[in-house]
Parts: structure tokens; C-alpha cells; sequence
């Protein structure tokens, strides 16, 4: 490491510990300035204590350090720590936004410091230092004054920032949590503490309980997760062969598994790449994961700061942004290259979590939502250039935290049941399904009981039946656990209501959620979280819409996987499942881009033979004049579930209906295996 960072360094560092030991800012502002350059100054003293440059304290300091850097946040807490918006700006009035967004920006120094990085940590202990230095001046910055020094912060180190992040999602020599998961002794839980994240129960219990499984175990549920990585490409018609890198996303606790995914993916030829979440506002995102995580150490917080970027959203930062994304890549072109896809370990079963609306958080204006999509749209493309859709994969799988219920390993074993179904049992009743759908244009979804759905969906005119299909024969490959079929539907036609009594969402819960559709495009929408209607329609637009003024249905699929219904039924966990898993429980509805997004022209088949060509709908197909026209960048599962489905039913030129699935059970012909699993549920 060059002396010039290391110089820097301990300057900043200093100049914090003088900061603990004499603010010298003026009232109201020290008490932020106290509390963050004490929670700095712990902060900091983890890089030689983490980084490998000393020993790992024991278990028990190792919490309490935990513990300490993290306490302001829990829940308890929070209503009195500066990461609350409504807290800030109720000590610190109009600078109570902007000292928020600092608190948050501070947080990512925990990471930094684990992986000894010294020039990220010296960045954000200036930023502190040069904020903290204008406020001891007689004379205090303004509000704009303060945001104008975030705005040079965020502005001066785009480039960097944004190149670090793209560099760590492709180069294996970014090899931090890699070392951790490889060369760790697992069976010693301090491990966990290296990641520089929160570690709650959670991450403990599931190390803990992995550890108390046979490497056969071990190697079976890897074999299932790697395994539909690999069927991804098979099922694509995609060469495996030309790639050299996957990116493993996975939650803190899972390293025994992802050590042996590691190992089995090696001998594919694949080395691995373990990136951590984003920790800077430049570069998170509030759609997914992208990278392993931690312990959610207070969902509020994270809910709170989902608009950050609206401090700094301008077109001048989209230009920036975009500059420094096509600058990364270029350089990293080759790495880019032999990118094969990520694949995701996704985890479930926190408690459901029940947003409080906060007026003081930063919120994005109506201008700042249209640049956001415009940054999102423009980012995607510049991305394809480089990692090209139809030449890479992915793949998802899911399993349970300990918090989802005290009989957690009976769950476990019965999810990896789940996730290892028989995919050749399934494809041949789904493809009965299939048939019965190719043979009409028109298909009926219905609610019962309370459940208020109706909707129409339009099917695509199959020129050639022999040899086209409209919906794919979907086991577990890219989606694990196998059981769906799914298509993309003509817009034209298309319509009704979509009603769903409960749903989680890119991790956030809906009650009551309405989407009205006309012309396959959701035209109204409302839910039942808050008691203001203005705050439920804004709720939706924030993480459904995505500030789309029109968002069409990219997706009407049917989900066959009856056992992981049953299962959930009966451990009472149906409020505590990810889409992943609950797409494949009844009849559900994506909003947003297609399944094939940019890769329409990528010709995809069924293990039948037959051509999939509902690739594109009406929107889609304007890629060819205006890809800005084409495209949303989402694409957001939503689920039926079958106690709330009354019937699927194909309806035919005649006008009359034949029903695949009546009351939440399967009445085609050759699919009734799937209603094994539902008998005595109800």
C-alpha cells in the first residue's frame, strides 16, 4: 500500500479521535458530530483487527463490537439515532435531511475497514472532517452550502466509485469474502464478524446449523443450486463453455454451502466472484440483491433511505454516472467477456415487516423519477453491450433464516425436499398443460371468495402449432424449485383486476393490493398499508411502478408446485415466503419488461422442440425504433395464491370456457397428480 494513503489516513483518523474528544461545533449540530466520530473511530480500529493484520478477538468481543457499531440502529433505538430522518430533522430542522443522508453514507466505513480497504475508509472520514470543520466556523454553511458539499463529494468521486463497483462484480482477484468462505475455520463462528456486517441470530443460527450437517447434505443441496446454474445454459442453448466467472450472492451463515458451490463450480471451469451489497448511495440500488449480505439490522432504516439519491439526482449526475459506467466497462471489457451470471442464495423468513411512512426521508420529485428511469434504462444498455443476455444465465434459490419459526430445521429439510423435486415428473404434467393453453387465444383468471380478480389475458396466434408454443416449460434451471409455465401476453386485449389479500414484493409487504389493467397496462392501483390513500398509491409507485406513468403485464404464468404450497400451509409461513418460491404457488403476474428482455431475438425452445415465440409484446417490439420506448428495468412477480384462485380456464373460439384449475385444484386431464399434495389443507 502506497505511504501517501497510509499518511492520509492517520490524519483523518486523528483528526476523528480529536472530534470525539472536542467537538467544537456549534449546538445543535455537536451531538451528531460526537456520537458519529465515536461510531467512526470504532469503526476504523477494525482494519487492522479484521483485515488479517492481527488476531480475531474472541467470540464475545466480537459481538460486543457488533453490538456496539450497530446500536443506534435496532429498532429500540432508532427513534432517537440520526439515521432516523424524522429524529434528524426534528433536532436539526431543515439540515436534518442532509445529516441524515451523511449518517448513511458514514455506515459503509464498517465494510470498508473489515477488508482493510484505507483509502475508502480515509474518503469518509475527510467527508466527516470537512462537514464537521465548516460547522465550528462562526459563521455556519447554509443548508444548499451543505448540500453543495455532499454534491462535490458524490461528484468527485463518481468515477471511482462506480468503477470499483463494476470491477468487484467481474474480477475474482476481488477476492475478500472469497478467502473468508474459503479459508475460514467454519466451525468457529467469529468468521462471521470479518464481513465487517451486522450479525444478528440469524447469521449465527444458520452457520450453526450448517455446520451440524453431513457433507453428503452439504454437497446435495450445492449439487442443486450449481446444477440449475449449469440446466440454465443447457435449457438456453447457450455455450457454458466460453465463460470463466459466475458471482455467488449469498446471505451471511451460508459459507459452508457456498464453500462447496465454490468447489463444484470450479470444476465446470467457472471461478467464483463474492462481491459485497453496494455500501455507497452512487452505487445501491433499491430493486434486489447485489452481492452477500449481512443481517438486516432494522428494516425501517433501509426503508427510510430508499429515495437517498434524491440529494443528488440531477442531469448532470446522470451524465456523469453514465460516462463512468462506459469507462468501467471498457476497461474491463474482457472480464466482462467471460462473465457467465450471477447466482443467488436468497433467504426468507424474517418477520414481516410493516412500513412507516416518513415525510422526512428524501423523496425524489416528479423530475428526479423521470431521470431515474431514464439513468436505469441507459445503464441496462450499457451493461448488455458488454455481458450480453443471450450469452449468460443465472440462477435463484431459496432458503429459511432460523427467526422464520422455532421448528426452523424441520423447515430447512423440507424446503431442500422442495427445491429437489423430480424436474422430469413435472415437465411432462406441465407440458399437458401447455397443450391445452396453445390450443386457444384466450385465457380466464378468477378470484374467490373476498378475492376480487378478473382478468382476461391474451394469448399470441401460433402460426404454426406443430412447431410453436406460447409458454415455457419452466423446471428448475434459472428459477429453483421447479413448477411453472409461463408466457408473455399480447397487450391488445388484455385486462381487469389483479387482487391479492397479501404479497411480499422486492422485500416489501402489500396488503390488499389492486391492479387494474387495460390493454395489458396497469391504468390504476391502490393498497391497504397506510391509512392514507395518497401514501398507498405512492407506496406502489416507489416499488412497483417505478415512477412508470404506465407499466404493462410482461408475465401471466401458472405456478404447478402444489408440495411447496402444502408446505407452507402447514408450518403457517405463507407470510413469510420470496416471490421465488411463491410464484410457483397458483397463478401469478409479472408488471414490468418480459421474461426474454433483451433477448427477444434469441431464439429459446421447450424440451418438446417447440419454438417459444411469445418473446415480445407490443411494447417490447419498439426496441427496433426507440429502445428507450421499449424497456423499464423492472420486472415485479405477483402471486395468486390457490386459496384465494377460483378458476384458470382456456376459453375457446367459440366464446365457451374450459377450466385447467377450479376452486385452487387442477381439473385438466393428467395434471390431478399436482392436488396430492393439497388434500386436507382445507
Amino acid at each position: 500500500m502506497e505511504e501517501w494513503i497510509r499518511e492520509r489516513y492517520a490524519l483523518a483518523a486523528g483528526r476523528v479521535k480529536q472530534i470525539r474528544a472536542e467537538c467544537g461545533a456549534k449546538a445543535p449540530f455537536d451531538d451528531f458530530f460526537r456520537r458519529e466520530a465515536a461510531f467512526l473511530t470504532l469503526a476504523a480500529e477494525a482494519v487492522p483487527a479484521y483485515s488479517g493484520a492481527g488476531e480475531m478477538p474472541a467470540l464475545q468481543a466480537c459481538q460486543e463490537r457488533n453490538r456496539m457499531l450497530y446500536e443506534e440502529l435496532l429498532p429500540e433505538n432508532y427513534a432517537a439515532c440520526y439515521g432516523n430522518p424524522a429524529f434528524a430533522v426534528s433536532r436539526l430542522g431543515e439540515y436534518g435531511r442532509l445529516f441524515s443522508f451523511l449518517y448513511r453514507e458514514l455506515r459503509g466505513i464498517t465494510g470498508f475497514a473489515a477488508e482493510g480497504r484505507l483509502q475508502d475508509v480515509t474518503i469518509l472520514l475527510e467527508l466527516f472532517s470537512e462537514i464537521h470543520a465548516s460547522f465550528c466556523q462562526e459563521e455556519i454553511p447554509s443548508p444548499a452550502q451543505m448540500q453543495d458539499d455532499l454534491l462535490s463529494y458524490i461528484m468527485d468521486y463518481c468515477q471511482e466509485m462506480v468503477e470499483a463497483h463494476v470491477r468487484e462484480g467481474l474480477d475474482p482477484d476481488c477476492d475478500f469474502a472469497l478467502r473468508i468462505v474459503q479459508e475460514a475455520d467454519l466451525s468457529d463462528l467469529r468468521y462471521l464478524y470479518r464481513y465487517g456486517e451486522y450479525v444478528s441470530e440469524d447469521e449465527l443460527g444458520t452457520a450453526a446449523f450448517l455446520n451440524s450437517l453431513g457433507e453428503d447434505e452439504i454437497r446435495d443441496m450445492a449439487a442443486i443450486f450449481t446444477g440449475g446454474f449449469k440446466r440454465g445454459f443447457i435449457a438456453g442453448r447457450k455455450d457454458l463453455g466460453k465463460k470463466k466467472t459466475v458471482q455467488i450472492r449469498y446471505h451471511l451463515g451460508f459459507e459452508r454451502l457456498v464453500r462447496e458451490a465454490v468447489r463444484q463450480f470450479g470444476e465446470m471451469g467457472l471461478s467464483c466472484i463474492l462481491t459485497r451489497q453496494p455500501l455507497r448511495a452512487v452505487c445501491r440500488s433499491s430493486r434486489g440483491v447485489a452481492g452477500y449480505t449481512g443481517g438486516t439490522v432494522n428494516p425501517q432504516f433501509q426503508y427510510d433511505h430508499l429515495q437517498d439519491d434524491a440529494l443528488f439526482l440531477s442531469e448532470d449526475f446522470v451524465s456523469r454516472k453514465l460516462r463512468a459506467l462506459q469507462t468501467a466497462y471498457e476497461k474491463y471489457k474482457t472480464a466482462a467477456s467471460v462473465y457467465a451470471g450471477p447466482a443467488l442464495i436468497e433467504t426468507f423468513g424474517e418477520p414481516v415487516f410493516d412500513p412507516d411512512p416518513c415525510p422526512d426521508a428524501l423523496s425524489l420529485s416528479p423530475q428526479q423519477q423521470s431521470l431515474l428511469s431514464r439513468l436505469r434504462g441507459e445503464a441496462a444498455r450499457i451493461t448488455e453491450r458488454y455481458i450480453r443476455s443471450e450469452e449468460r444465465s443465472f440462477t435463484i434459490i431459496a432458503w429459511p433464516l432460523p427467526s422464520i419459526s422455532e421448528k426452523y430445521p424441520e423447515i430447512f429439510r423440507e424446503v431442500t425436499r422442495i427445491n429437489a423435486l423430480d424436474n422430469a415428473r413435472y415437465q411432462e404434467i406441465q407440458q399437458r398443460l401447455i397443450d391445452r393453453l396453445d390450443s386457444c387465444e384466450w385465457v380466464q383468471v378468477l378470484g374467490r371468495g373476498s378475492n376480487e380478480t378478473d382478468l382476461i389475458i391474451h394469448l399470441h396466434e401460433l402460426k404454426h402449432p406443430v412447431r410453436q408454443t406460447n409458454f415455457e416449460n419452466c423446471t428448475a434451471d434459472v428459477n429453483i424449485p421447479a413448477g411453472e409455465v409461463f408466457t408473455s401476453p399480447q397487450l391488445a386485449g388484455t385486462g381487469g383486476t389483479l387482487h391479492v389479500s397479501g404479497v411480499y414484493l422486492n422485500g416489501l409487504y402489500f396488503k390488499d393490493l389492486r391492479l387494474v389493467f387495460d390493454c395489458g397496462q396497469v391504468i390504476d392501483y391502490s393498497c391497504a398499508n397506510f391509512d392514507s390513500e395518497e401514501e398507498n398509491r405512492r407506496y406502489i409507485e416507489d416499488n412497483i411502478l417505478f415512477h412508470h406513468p404506465r407499466i404493462p403485464m410482461g408475465e401471466f404464468a401458472i405456478g404447478t408446485n402444489t408440495a411447496a404450497y402444502a408446505l407452507v400451509r402447514r408450518y403457517g409461513i405463507e407470510d413469510r415466503l420470496p416471490i421465488l418460491i411463491a410464484e410457483k404457488m397458483g397463478p401469478h403476474f409479472a408488471v414490468g419488461d418480459t421474461c426474454y428482455s433483451r433477448e427477444e431475438d434469441h431464439k429459446v425452445y421447450n424440451p418438446d422442440g417447440k419454438e417459444i415465440i411469445a418473446r415480445d409484446n407490443e411494447i417490447s417490439a419498439l426496441r427496433q425504433e426507440d429502445p428507450e420506448l421499449a424497456y423499464f428495468d423492472c420486472h415485479t412477480d405477483i402471486t395468486l395464491p390457490y386459496a384465494e384462485l377460483g378458476s384458470i380456464s382456456v376459453i375457446d373460439d367459440d366464446g365457451e370456457s374450459h377450466p385447467l384449475l377450479e376452486n385452487g385444484r387442477f381439473v385438466l386431464p393428467g395434471t390431478e397428480a399436482l392436488n396430492e399434495p393439497l388434500e386436507g389443507l382445507e
